[in-house]
Formats: C-alpha cells, sequence, structure tokens
C-alpha cells in the first residue's frame, strides 16, 4: 500500500474538485422545496417566483494538454482501468496499426471529455469529471522499437507474489476515471469497439472506487486507514515522477498492482497492533511519531528501551523516503470489491524509474507487517504517453 511516499501534501478527493452526486441531489432537493415556499408567497402577493440559482460545477479537466489529466486532474471517486493486446504483427505493419488505434482512441477519448461524443448514454446527464491516460506496455515497446524511455521494463518477481497472468500485463493500459461508474464503463465499451475494429483485443478490465471524503481530507482504505497522506510536491515530482527534460518530460511509468486484502482478518487485532503495523493511528492517521496527520514520519525515534517507535516491519518505515535517496511516488490508488473474499487495493503509482518501486516493494517483501494480510494478483507497467496536443493524437513521439 505504500503509504509513504513524499512530503505532505492535501490530496485532491472525490467530492473536492467536483459534485458529488448524492449531495447534488440532496441540495438540489433543499432548493426546489425553498424555490416551492418562496413561490407559493410571490403567488399570494400577485408575483412570480424567481427561478433558483445555479449551482456551479468545476469544469471537466481538458483532454488535451502536455500532460495526460488522468495523472494530474484531482482523483475521482470512480475509476475503470481496463488493457488492450495487439495481434501479432511485422513491425511496420504493428507500428501502422498502432498509430491507427492511438488516433481512435484519442478521438473517443476527447470526444467523451469534451461533451461531443454521439453515445446518447455520455449526453444530458450531470458533468462526469471525466479524465484518462493511455500508457504503452514494455513488451509492445520493445517488438515495435517506439521511442520511450530506456528503463521502461517489466516488473521482477517479487516473494509472495500470486499473479493471474489474465488480469495483467497489457500491450496498451488505460485507466479512465469520473464522478460516478457510469462514464468509464460507456467509455471502455466504445474503446473496446475501437481496439477491436483494429484487430486488437481486451486483456482485462478492473473498476475501483473511493469512499466519500470531506474536502480536504485523506480517504480510507478498506484496512480503514488513510491511504495517500503524503504524495511529492511539483519540484519533487519533476525528480522522480515525470520524465527528464527531453522527449519524455511530460510522461511518466504507471506501475499497477492489484492487491488483495484480508480485511477481516487484520481487524481482528487489537487496534494498537494495527498501528503498529501500519506506523500510523487508525483514528487519524497520525504518524507514531507525530501530533498530526501531515507530520513526516520520523523513522528514527526511539523508545526509552532502546527500539523503533515506529517499529522495523512498519509499513511506513519500509516505504519511507528516507531509505531510498529521497526518492518518491505519486499514488492515485483505488479500493476494488470483486467478492466477497476477494476486495483490497488497485496499487497505482506513477515514477519516472519503475525501479523507485521495485527497491520499496522489495523491501516490503522481505519484512512487512502487513504482509500475511496482503497478496498482489495482478501487475502491470506502462509508459504514461505525454499529453496529446490540440488536434493531434496521443503516441506521437513513439515513431522517433
Amino acid at each position: 500500500m505504500h503509504a509513504e511516499t513524499g512530503k505532505a501534501q492535501e490530496r485532491p478527493g472525490a467530492a473536492r474538485n467536483g459534485v458529488d452526486r448524492r449531495a447534488l441531489i440532496a441540495g438540489g432537493g433543499a432548493v426546489l422545496a425553498a424555490g416551492v415556499g418562496a413561490g407559493a408567497v410571490a403567488l399570494t402577493r400577485g408575483r412570480s417566483a424567481a427561478p433558483p440559482p445555479p449551482v456551479a460545477v468545476a469544469a471537466a479537466p481538458p483532454f488535451h494538454g502536455e500532460r495526460q489529466a488522468g495523472v494530474t486532474a484531482p482523483q475521482q471517486p470512480a475509476t475503470l482501468l481496463l488493457a488492450l493486446d495487439l495481434a501479432p504483427a511485422a513491425v511496420s505493419d504493428g507500428r501502422g496499426v498502432l498509430r491507427s488505434l492511438l488516433g481512435e482512441l484519442s478521438r473517443v477519448l476527447a470526444e467523451a471529455v469534451g461533451g461531443t461524443a454521439a453515445d446518447p448514454r455520455l449526453r444530458g446527464g450531470e458533468p462526469a469529471q471525466l479524465s484518462s491516460l493511455v500508457g504503452v506496455g514494455p513488451g509492445l515497446a520493445a517488438r515495435l522499437g517506439l521511442n520511450v524511455p530506456p528503463a521502461l521494463a517489466e516488473l521482477p518477481a517479487f516473494p509472495g507474489d500470486r499473479l493471474e497472468p489474465a488480469r495483467g500485463g497489457g500491450d496498451l493500459v488505460v485507466q479512465l476515471c469520473a464522478a460516478d461508474r457510469w462514464p468509464p464503463t460507456v467509455v471502455a465499451e466504445l474503446l473496446g469497439a475501437a481496439a477491436r475494429s483494429a484487430g486488437a483485443t481486451v486483456r482485462w478490465t478492473q473498476p475501483g472506487f473511493l469512499p466519500r471524503t470531506p474536502p480536504g481530507s485523506t480517504p480510507r482504505n478498506l484496512f480503514g486507514y488513510k491511504d495517500g497522506t503524503a504524495n511529492p510536491a511539483e519540484a519533487e515530482a519533476k525528480q522522480w515522477v515525470w520524465g527528464p527534460p527531453g522527449p519524455y518530460e511530460h510522461g511518466t511509468v504507471l506501475v499497477y498492482r492489484r492487491i488483495r486484502m484480508d480485511t477481516a482478518g487484520f481487524a481482528a487485532l487489537p487496534e494498537d497492533r494495527r498501528d503498529l503495523a501500519m506506523g500510523r493511528r487508525l483514528v487519524d492517521g497520525t504518524p507514531l511519531t507525530g501530533t498530526a496527520e501531515h507530520d513526516d514520519p520520523d523513522i528514527y525515534t526511539k523508545n526509552p528501551d532502546g527500539s523503533y517507535v515506529i517499529p522495523n516491519s512498519a509499513h511506513v518505515r519500509l516505504t519511507s523516503p528516507r531509505l531510498d535517496s529521497g526518492a518518491r511516488m505519486l499514488r492515485r490508488g483505488y479500493s476494488y470489491d470483486d467478492a466477497p473474499d476477494d476486495r483490497g487495493l488497485l496499487f497505482c503509482a506513477f515514477v519516472r524509474d519503475p525501479e523507485q518501486f521495485t527497491r520499496v516493494q522489495n523491501r516490503l517483501a522481505a519484512k512487512d507487517a502487513l504482509n500475511p494480510f496482503l497478496v498482489h494478483t495482478a501487475s502491470a507497467v506502462a509508459y504514461v504517453l505525454p499529453g496529446a496536443p490540440e488536434g493531434g493524437a496521443l503516441g506521437e513521439g513513439l515513431w522517433a
């Protein structure tokens, strides 16, 4: 779950930069009731009632831009990830198919985000706050000789992994995020149709969600702990998340892990033991060495008996940037609930080099106190392409 990857920074959550559906309905009901009452009074006085003021809605992040909005836009409550596989082909033919497919994916996504999609299921509803990202997998990049960061590579095997090949990998990885599940579901269908027209297939899909949280607060994961308290600031992200100046500057690498969580088993532990395993307090997310959620965990503070306040096996300690030369990951994780015995975390981290994740995961696999309650069941790596210029398509730098 990689709880510590950067300095304290307010995490944009579901209802922070969008409109919460249930809150909007409830608020709309209140406005309607107030309007009816005001109208009745006005009519008794021979005047017509004024309509209720419009509800302000944040603009959806644009599809076109230097970076893909699926990485930079405020995190929304619903997500859907999917992977596509291209049919085997010669390099020249494969490049042509990929260029054409990326153009079609760009068109579908731009229309869906911009509200101009012809599909009636994407029109006339509440603002979706849809954002997306598209990434290229290491295998496809190697087969077609694409211009991707040299560090792009599959992850090594980690102790304890129980990966299901059908749930991970992929030539292309797409993530859709929105205010509710409807837009990603419809857009994923349209993307799948475009892929099939190009001879590609949908390899896997995975929905996820975030809990409702008050503005400015950190969402909790299914263990009940706040997840995502610390993410890198922009200056740090330029060093650890985005590519260096040059052709990869506005791209990044997505590391995706589907992690099954034994929520019942973990909940059976006394709360103080859970806090020691995590390195934070359940009640408010405060690190064991701090007094507020966003305090930087001090992994070197000791108890009078010489033991560390944040134990050697605590998740927070093992993921601390202090153990990794300051390297940080941008995390935008989601929960999932696919069956009574299959729920957990969709870990989505963005890094310049996937080796950053590998170093952290090796430490976690060796002695994380959470290991008895976690199983990694799927994995994927993808180079998240720089954004598409206005009037252009994703992937224009792949052919250099």
